[in-house]
């Protein structure tokens, strides 16, 4: 793969999903939701290249779609991942919003519609 193609590290991607996590964390903190993240499934093209100066050894490159099409499918590999993401302090699985489990004062029960039956 030349570097006029473009193509992301694998660690870079992994570390901007991780940053991404932390973000949506952030931002839900105000919300009386929380989702809790059980497992993450990421599905990557990628393309292993040796450095030329013997430095660094192999590196798994994710390959973006402009790039994927210019290669043939020969030098590239399809990878998938299961991420089941974890608090670092607690070890308990991660939790995206607010720690305060919220009320339900807004959330009205539906009754059934006159003639329904039920």
């Amino acid at each position: 793969m030349g570097d006029d193609l473009e193509g992301v590290e694998l660690a870079a991607a992994v570390q901007s999903l991780r940053d991404e996590l932390l973000e949506a964390a952030a931002q839900g903190a105000g919300g009386a939701v929380r989702f809790a993240v059980d497992s993450i499934e990421l599905e990557f093209t990628v393309e292993l290249r040796k450095d030329i100066t013997g430095r660094a050894g192999v590196k798994a490159w994710v390959i973006t779609a402009g790039a994927d099409m210019t290669r043939g499918r020969a030098d590239t590999q399809r990878v998938k991942l299961t991420l089941s993401p974890k608090d670092a302090v607690t070890g308990r699985p991660l939790e995206i919003g607010h720690t305060d489990p919220g009320g339900t004062e807004g959330f009205t029960r539906s009754t059934p519609a006159e003639g329904s039956g039920s």
